[in-house]
């Protein structure tokens, strides 16, 4: 999928794959059944929930009124089932 950029690796990331959460970032033009729909069909798992969050442009300058700057970046949060994962986040421990 092309929409789908990258996955997010934080400390937060890191803390919600304990509670079987996944963040990717993806195009901003992406929407939340979309996004479940590739994960369950890629990854064979079914999706509880799905959460989304437009990421701000940094820029020093100010922005006055007339010039608004829409955020170019989009990040999605995938929740899925309780006994489902995605072998991509898996540790080899």
């Amino acid at each position: 999928m092309d929409k789908s950029k990258n996955q997010i690796v934080t400390e937060k990331s890191i803390r919600l794959l304990q509670q079987n959460q996944y963040t990717f970032e993806v195009d901003s033009k992406l929407t939340k059944t979309d996004m479940k729909n590739w994960i369950e069909q890629f990854f064979n798992v079914k999706v509880e929930g799905t959460n989304s969050s437009r990421i701000a442009n940094r820029s020093k300058k100010r922005v006055s009124k007339l010039n608004l700057n829409f955020a170019s970046r989009k990040k999605m949060m995938v929740r899925l089932k309780k006994n489902d994962f995605i072998p991509l986040f898996l540790s080899q421990t």
